[in-house]
C-alpha cells in the first residue's frame, strides 16, 4: 500500500508540474480512499468480527479495495468541485490505480490475506498454513496487468480519452463480482458476500459515467 501511495504521489507529482489544485486532487483521492476503504470492508464483512476477540485489531486493519476506489472517486469530485478544476483527470488516475492495486495484492500474498477458497484444482496453491487453495492474489494481479497495458494501449491510440478510468471501473467491478466467488469471504445475502454488492455498484457506477462521458463528447458532433 505504500509503495502504491507513493508512487502514485511521485507520477501525480511529475503530472501536476506544481499546479497546487491537482496536488490537492490527488490528496482528496487518497483522503476518500482511505475513507472508503475500512467504511466498505465495515459494511462487507466488519460487522461480523464483533464477537471476535481480536475484532479491534481487524476493525483497524481491514479495508476493501472496492470501497477504495468509490471513496476515492467521491473524493475527487468534492476536491475538484472546491478548488474548481474543470478538467478531467480520470485517464491519470486509471494508470495509477492498477499499479497500486497490483503492489497491494503482492502484499496480501506475502502476509496471507485475501485468501482464495481451498480448492484441489489445478491452479491451486499452497498457502502458508498448508492448505491448497485458489491464488486469489495472483489472480487479481494478473488482471491489472492486463488492464494496465490495455488502457496503456488505449491512451498510446488516443481511445476513449477522459473515459478510460470510467472503463477501469466497469471492467474491474464486473471481474470482482464473478471473482468473489472463489474468495474465501464470508457470504451473506442470497450466497452472495458483501464484496460482491459493492463490487455491482461500482461496476454501475463505471457504467453509466462511461455512457455519460461518452454521450457528451460525442453530442457536439451530432
Amino acid at each position: 500500500m505504500a509503495a502504491g501511495i507513493l508512487i502514485g504521489a511521485i507520477f501525480w507529482y511529475r503530472r501536476s508540474k506544481g499546479q497546487s489544485d491537482l496536488l490537492l486532487i490527488y490528496l482528496g483521492a487518497l483522503i476518500g480512499g482511505f475513507a472508503g476503504a475500512k467504511i466498505a470492508y465495515l459494511i462487507a464483512e466488519g460487522w461480523l468480527e464483533w464477537q471476535q476477540p481480536d475484532r479491534w485489531l481487524k476493525w483497524a486493519t481491514g479495508k476493501s479495495v472496492l470501497g477504495g476506489l468509490l471513496g476515492a472517486y467521491a473524493g475527487v469530485e468534492i476536491t475538484k468541485h472546491l478548488v474548481g478544476h474543470k478538467a478531467s483527470t480520470g485517464d491519470a488516475f486509471a494508470v495509477i490505480v492498477p499499479i497500486g492495486i497490483l503492489l497491494g495484492r503482492i502484499g496480501c500474498y506475502l502476509n496471507g490475506c485475501c485468501l482464495g477458497k481451498p480448492t484441489a484444482g489445478v491452479f491451486a496453491a499452497r498457502d502458508f498454513n498448508g492448505i491448497m487453495r485458489w491464488p486469489a492474489p495472483a489472480v487479481e494481479g494478473a488482471f491489472q496487468i492486463v488492464m494496465l497495458i490495455a488502457i496503456l494501449l488505449l491512451q498510446r491510440r488516443g481511445l476513449l480519452r477522459n473515459r478510460l478510468f470510467f472503463l477501469y471501473l466497469t471492467a474491474y467491478g464486473l471481474f470482482r463480482f464473478l471473482h468473489e466467488f472463489m474468495r474465501d469471504t464470508p457470504k451473506v445475502f442470497l450466497g452472495l458476500s458483501g464484496y460482491q454488492f459493492i463490487a455491482l455498484a461500482l461496476a454501475v457506477l463505471g457504467f453509466v459515467m462511461l455512457h455519460r462521458r461518452t454521450k457528451s463528447i460525442l453530442a457536439p458532433a451530432m
